[in-house]
């Protein structure tokens, strides 16, 4: 039967239940269709079909319930629940409007173009949520609290100023807290591995007194191409994204609202002072060796200093990879203009250190040999308190946090929908047959 508007925008416990409807009606047509890869073109278009009407269900209905949904799930914003504890405990209190914990199990077993695309409605969930005035900031502000992974290191980290992550280690020098990316295999490519280790890497430098700059770095490279060269950032990894490894939640979603917003932002704690001053902020200082492309150059758009070496370039491949450049497109704006903006995500220039363009990116460009030197001179510049106070509010100016939430809130439901549309699938499977 089809559910009518007024029962899903009505009264909540009816519109529950005209939810969950919707969603059974479309589960039952994918579960009479073969899986997603053995379907016939007819067929494709049959469960795009009861996809896109339980979808249509969805929306309407977080269009009258956002803050309703939100505030259960939060208990009236007393809790902060991160992102994948949301997109989990919403799928339990309210059945039809999120993927449950089995269906997204199911999903992460497949590549990417063998899936339902169930991250499509996380991508709804979290866009409608950030768009609502009310719900939309108590979730950025829980996304900037300390990760437990990174209270639990704190002490170590504090006594011996070292933490290796994984793909990141952090070593305490002075009062900067140098962050090496060490993916020596993949160029620093991100995945979710990285996402998680950037995170408490970042949570670490912010969390401990003993720091006042914190510094990122790549480190040297294994691969036959950069054998014993450092890179900074090989941006997103294609590969994890073809075998269906990238999350919406906790990747792409993750990492803007995660560790880029604490770089951007601070980190938000419960401290005496924080009447006045609800995060710890600290400046940042990026060094880019041999190249920032993707993930990487979105990274330098957050930074106070960028260093590059005299031979490193930046890009944003966005557009031939299919994807939206994170929050790029925003910030972009604010370093460049809209000119060079499009150049660079719409038609994938690449910008060279060495071009006059590139001081809008990079604040110093020196030859590979001295680039030790200049970091190590920026961060101790930058230690200062009064730094700190300048660039809060600079931040402020540049990116007004509700300007900052609208864009969010698009891109949750467009990335997603990138995610699984075709042309990016195909890009992914011939770069990875390729490989």
């Amino acid at each position: 039967m089809a559910v009518s508007y007024e029962d899903v925008t009505g009264e909540l416990s009816t519109a529950r239940k005209a939810l969950l409807t919707g969603a059974e009606e479309a589960e039952e047509v994918l579960a009479a269709l073969p899986g997603p890869a053995d379907r016939t073109p007819a067929q494709r278009e049959a469960a795009a079909a009861a996809k896109n009407t339980a979808r249509q269900v969805r929306a309407r209905f977080l269009a009258a319930h956002a803050d309703a949904v939100y505030d259960e799930l939060t208990e009236g914003r007393t809790r902060r629940p991160r992102l994948a504890e949301l997109a989990d405990a919403a799928a339990v209190a309210f059945p039809g409007l999120a993927p449950t914990a089995e269906q997204m199990a199911v999903e992460r077993g497949r590549p990417q173009e063998n899936k339902e695309g169930r991250e499509i409605d996380q991508g709804l969930l979290f866009s409608r949520l950030l768009e609502s005035p009310v719900a939309g900031p108590h979730l950025m502000d829980s996304m900037l609290l300390p990760t437990p992974r990174a209270l639990a290191a704190l002490t170590e980290f504090r006594r011996t100023g070292l933490a290796d992550l994984g793909s990141v280690r952090v070593e305490r020098r002075g009062t900067a807290a140098y962050l090496t990316m060490c993916r020596t295999d993949s160029l620093n490519a991100e995945d979710n591995r990285q996402v998680d280790d950037m995170e408490t890497a970042v949570d670490l430098a912010l969390l401990d007194p003993a720091v006042g700059v914190g510094v990122l770095r790549g480190g040297e490279m294994a691969h036959p191409r950069y054998r014993g060269r450092r890179v900074f950032s090989a941006g997103i990894n294609l590969k994890a994204l073809h075998a269906g490894d990238i999350s919406l939640v906790d990747f792409l979603l993750r990492r803007e609202l995660g560790y880029i917003a604490k770089l951007s932002r601070g980190l938000m704690v419960d401290h005496a002072g924080a009447w006045h001053s609800p995060t710890v902020v600290k400046p940042w200082v990026a060094a880019v060796d041999s190249f920032a492309i993707g993930g990487g150059a979105q990274l330098l758009l957050v930074f106070d200093r960028v260093i590059a070496a005299s031979d490193a370039y930046l890009s944003l491949p966005a557009a031939q990879e299919g994807i939206i450049p994170g929050v790029s497109n925003f910030r972009l704006q604010q370093s460049a203009g809209a000119r060079i903006s499009r150049q660079i995500v719409l038609w994938g220039r690449r910008i060279w250190a060495t071009e006059p363009d590139a001081r809008l990116f990079v604040d110093e460009v020196v030859d590979t040999a001295d680039m030790d030197r200049a970091v190590a001179t920026a961060a101790e510049r930058l230690d200062s308190a009064a730094v700190v106070t300048n660039r809060r509010m600079l931040r402020l100016s540049e990116e007004p946090p509700e300007a900052l939430r609208a864009y969010l809130a698009q891109f949750a439901m467009q990335q997603a929908l990138r995610l699984y549309s075709e042309d990016v699938i195909g890009k992914v499977t011939r770069f990875s047959r390729r490989d």
